[in-house]
C-alpha cells in the first residue's frame, strides 16, 4: 500500500518530488491524465505504482488515494496565458479537480495533504516582497483557480479530519521542465532555445522581476511541510521561493554567459496576465518548517543548462 500519492506526476515538479520519495526508499503512487505531463518522466520511477487517471473525475481521486496517507497535489493546468485563451479548461483541472481530490483524500482517510499554490495569488500589486498576510489580488483566470484551490485546503482543515499545508512556489525551474510548449516557464523556453543557437523573446522591457527558485528548493519543502507538527503547519499558507529576485535581462545575460549564446533577445509586447514583479518573503515557511534554500539561482540555473545540454 502507497503512503504517498503524488498527484501530476509526469510533470516537472510532481515527478521531482516522486523521485525523491523514492530515493528515501518510501512508496509511492503517482497519478497524471498527461495533458501536459510527459511518459518520458516517468523514466526512472519505475518502482512507483502509476494510475493513468484524471483528477476532473471522482472515481480517478478515489482509486488515487485509497489507503495513502499523505498527498503531494501538484496536478493543475500551471500557466497564465493557458487559463487566459481557455478559462473554463484551467477551472476544471484545477478548481474541480482539487475539490474532487479533498473528498477522496476525506473519505479515504488521508492525514494530509500539501498542495501547489501559486505566487500569482499576489497579482501585481507593488509591495514588495510578497508575504502571506497580505490580500490576495489575483489577475489571471488561472490564478484565481489555484487561489480557490488554497481556499478549499483551508476549508477542508477546518470543517474536516483532515490536514492541509499550502505552499505557494515562486517561478519555479530545474530539469525536466518542458522546454517545447508554448505554455513553459521562461527558463526551460530560454534554455531551449540558446542552446539551439535560436533567439529567445522576452515580452514586455525585460526589466520584469522574478523570484525564480531551482527545484530542489521547492521538493526540500514540500517534504519538510508533510513532516512538520499538525499544529504548526495544519491550514497555513507559506510562500516557497529564495527570498531574491533578478531582471529577466539579467537573467538572460547570465545564461548567455553559461551557454555561450552570442546573439540578443526578441522583444515582444507584455503579455495580458502576466505580473510585473515578484519576490517572496519566506520567513513564515523558515518560522513553521525550518525551510531556507539550499541551492541559489546561478547555481540552480548552471545546473539546469547542464541538464538540457545533455538531452
Amino acid at each position: 500500500m502507497a503512503k504517498y500519492l503524488v498527484t501530476g506526476v509526469a510533470g516537472f515538479i510532481g515527478r521531482s518530488i516522486a523521485a525523491e520519495l523514492l530515493k528515501r526508499g518510501e512508496t509511492v503512487r503517482g497519478i497524471d491524465n498527461f495533458i501536459t505531463g510527459k511518459r518520458a518522466n516517468l523514466v526512472g520511477l519505475e518502482a512507483m505504482e502509476f494510475i493513468e487517471g484524471d483528477l476532473a473525475y471522482p472515481s480517478a481521486c478515489a482509486k488515487a488515494c485509497e489507503g495513502v496517507e499523505i498527498v503531494f497535489h501538484e496536478a493543475a493546468l500551471a500557466s497564465v496565458p493557458r487559463s487566459v485563451a481557455d478559462p473554463v479548461g484551467t477551472n476544471t483541472n484545477c478548481v474541480t479537480a482539487t475539490l474532487n481530490l479533498l473528498v477522496a483524500a476525506r473519505d479515504a482517510g488521508v492525514r494530509r495533504v500539501v498542495y501547489a499554490g501559486s505566487s500569482s495569488a499576489y497579482g501585481d500589486t507593488p509591495t514588495l516582497p510578497k508575504d502571506e498576510s497580505m490580500l490576495p489580488n489575483p489577475i489571471s483566470p488561472y490564478a484565481v483557480a489555484k487561489l480557490a484551490g488554497e481556499h478549499y485546503m483551508r476549508s477542508f482543515a477546518q470543517v474536516y479530519d483532515i490536514e492541509t499545508v499550502v505552499l505557494r512556489y515562486f517561478n519555479v525551474f530545474g530539469p525536466h521542465q518542458d522546454p517545447a510548449s508554448q505554455y513553459s516557464g521562461v527558463l526551460a523556453i530560454f534554455c531551449r532555445k540558446m542552446l539551439a543557437g535560436e533567439q529567445p523573446s522576452i515580452y514586455g522591457d525585460g526589466e520584469q522581476s522574478r523570484d525564480f527558485t531551482y527545484i530542489d528548493n521547492v521538493v526540500r519543502a514540500n517534504l519538510l511541510a508533510a513532516s512538520a507538527p499538525a499544529e504548526k503547519v495544519n491550514g497555513q499558507v507559506m510562500n516557497t521561493a529564495t527570498g531574491s529576485r533578478i531582471t529577466l535581462n539579467d537573467t538572460f545575460r547570465i545564461l548567455r554567459e553559461l551557454i555561450g549564446y552570442r546573439g540578443e533577445p526578441n522583444y515582444l509586447p507584455p503579455r495580458s496576465g502576466d505580473i510585473r514583479d515578484s519576490l517572496a518573503d519566506i520567513r513564515l515557511a523558515g518560522e513553521l518548517l525550518g525551510y531556507q534554500p539550499i541551492v541559489d539561482f546561478r547555481e540552480g540555473l548552471q545546473r539546469t543548462v547542464d541538464w538540457y545540454r545533455n538531452q
